[in-house]
Parts: structure tokens; sequence; C-alpha cells
């Protein structure tokens, strides 16, 4: 099957589901969630047999916590067993602990946090709107400023960020943040939309200029390619592939994926096989529905899809977390959902 018969067969799945859905709403950000009675839940669709090894017949799709207004950039502290998210407009990080279930304020500012992730250290890297920089939370609480410029210009609004086995940290760097006032303050851009690179020693790279609103990456398992979502791509939001050399340079850029029509991307994860986990959602042009793109799109190593997690909410950024590292964590709109699925996130 092609991938656009693969991507039809999926709208026309969705179009007829019972998937769960939204019941109402029991505050201006609290999505009442009405899970799966039934296994296996039909929210977790297969678009293509080999998907069908990553679901687990008797998971459902859980609604962890909600009440935010734009979630974005979970990340999994596996030694505490719990979960932070950015609640990017609310200028706050919440804390979901696996343990309680108890879902509430890790920090309060948070300077617009967006994406997150951990260093080889285990300390709490972050991507902030307002300051328009990449910070890291020492173990003892102290922030430390890793990046707020390059060539002696303020950086944009870093938005997205991996680490590499080697300890160097690569983020992206588009102008969302400072559109407007709600995830930060207006301001003009004074450097091109780039991917980055920190190295260990702390010095900062461009490493990818080309790409219009670069937002999620990810690295392939042998980390021999970089992932980069092109947000700003014209006709179509693309996926593209880098080669990445040992040294940290990025080059043979390849398309990877086109969202080929009203879908857009937007945080990326990469599991143990080697498939692409994808925040998927509509891109808001004209007669884009919503209810059918909202989830996360799974594309094999190929580049085709194979599987849909039907969310009620838009995803905007993933990650696998839990003790196996086979739960997934989908930051949607308002709300946090999981999934316990037959894989593991890639290291």
């Amino acid at each position: 099957m092609s991938s656009n018969e693969s991507r039809r067969a999926f709208l026309r799945a969705a179009a007829s589901t019972g998937a769960a859905a939204v019941a109402g709403t029991a505050t201006a950000h609290d999505v009442e969630f009405r899970p799966s009675a039934r296994y296996p839940d039909p929210a977790v669709q297969i678009l293509d047999p080999s998907f069908a090894k990553y679901r687990i017949y008797s998971s459902s799709l859980e609604q962890v916590g909600s009440g935010m207004r734009w979630a974005e950039g979970p990340v999994w502290f596996g030694d505490g067993r719990y979960l932070l998210v950015s609640d990017i407009p609310n200028n706050r990080i919440m804390r979901f602990d696996e343990a309680t279930g108890s879902f509430g304020v890790f920090r309060q500012p948070a300077n617009h946090s967006n994406g997150m992730v951990r260093d080889r250290q285990g300390r709490l890297v972050v991507c902030e709107h307002l300051g328009r920089r990449v910070t890291r939370t020492e173990h003892d609480g102290r922030i430390t400023v890793l990046a707020d410029g390059h060539a002696g210009k303020r950086l944009n609004s870093p938005n997205d960020i991996v680490c590499r086995s080697d300890g160097s940290l690569w983020f992206t760097d588009p102008p969302f943040g400072i559109g407007g006032h709600w995830e930060g303050e207006k301001a003009t851009p004074e450097l091109p939309h780039s991917v980055y690179r920190i190295a260990t020693d702390g010095r900062l790279a461009p490493v990818i200029t080309e790409l219009q609103g670069p937002n999620g990456l990810a690295f392939s398992p042998d980390e021999k390619f970089l992932y980069v979502v092109e947000s700003r791509a014209q006709p179509n939001r693309i996926v593209w592939r880098y080669e990445v050399t040992p040294d940290g340079r990025a080059s043979h850029r390849t398309k990877f994926i086109d969202a080929n029509g009203p879908a857009a991307i937007d945080g990326i994860k990469v599991d143990v096989d080697g498939n692409l986990w994808c925040g998927w959602g509509s891109n808001g042009s004209a007669g884009a529905r919503s209810e059918e793109l909202d989830g996360v799109m799974v594309f094999n190593p190929a580049g085709t899809p194979i599987g849909f997690i039907r969310l009620p909410e838009r995803c905007a950024n993933l990650v696998f977390g839990g003790p196996k590292k086979n739960r997934l964590f989908m930051a949607s709109c308002h709300s946090l959902y999981a999934l316990h699925v037959e894989t593991q996130g890639a290291a």
C-alpha cells in the first residue's frame, strides 16, 4: 500500500471509528475524557499490518492530566517516576506523578518553557521562550544559561531539544514564541530559523539554517540520522532526514515525510525499531477537520504510515516513559494522555 493510500485509509477509518472522544468541559481548560469501555481500544488504529505487534490488545488510552492551555515538551524522569510537561501560555511546568497519579504545578513562573530533555547527567534542560534561551537546572536547583544568542544576536525562541549520546544538545529555534504575547513576549527575529548544537564544551553553532519554522527533532536509534520537522514548509509540512557525522555536522538532506494535505506535524520521537511517532493535527487550513487528524501518526523507517492513535485533542509533543520505557505520553492541547505500547523509546 502506498503512503497516500495508507493515509486515505486512515481518514476513512477515523471518520467512522467509535474511538474515545471529548464528552464535555468541566472548566475552561479541563477536558472531560471518556475512555474506551472495550478492548482493543478503537483509538489505536492499525494502518499497516506491521503495526499490529505494537498495539497491546488490553491497553487503552488514558487521560492522566488536564487543565492546561497549550501542553508541550514532555520529559520523563525515571528515577523519580514522574513526568514534566510545559503549559506554555500559563507560564508553568506541570508534573505528573506515576506512583500516585497526582498532577500539579512543578515550576511557576517557568519563562514560558517549551521543549525539555534530560542531559547525560540527568539534569533538566529547558527551551524558554521568555528570555529566548536554553537553560539547565542543576542538581541543587540553580539555573545555568547554556545559550541565549549567537554572533552577537539573540536567539529567536528555542522550541524543542534532544540530547545525543555524546552529551551534545541539539535544539530548534523558530520565531514562534516571539510572534505575540501568548507564549512569550512579542519581538522581531534577529537570527535565521535554525537548528543549533551545543557541544560538550559549551560552544554553540548552527548546524541547519535552510528550514522555515524548524520544530520537532529526533535522532535515529543509531544516531546516524537526525529527523527535523519543517512546520512552515509550503505547501505541505515536511519531516527531513539528515545524515549526522561523528563530529556533529548534518548534511545530505532527504525528504522523509510529506504531510501531503491539511495535516501538521509537531513534536516527534523514535522507538527502538526506528519508527517515528509524530504529534499530528490540522494545520488550520480551510476544510481541515481536526477530529479526523488529531492524534499521533506512526511511520516506519521507510516513511510509510503504519499506525495512528486518535486523540480528542491535537497532539503537540510526546515522549516514551514508564519503568520499561513503553508508556507513550502525549501532550495534547489542554491534556496529557498515556498509552502502553509494545515497543520502547530509543535511548
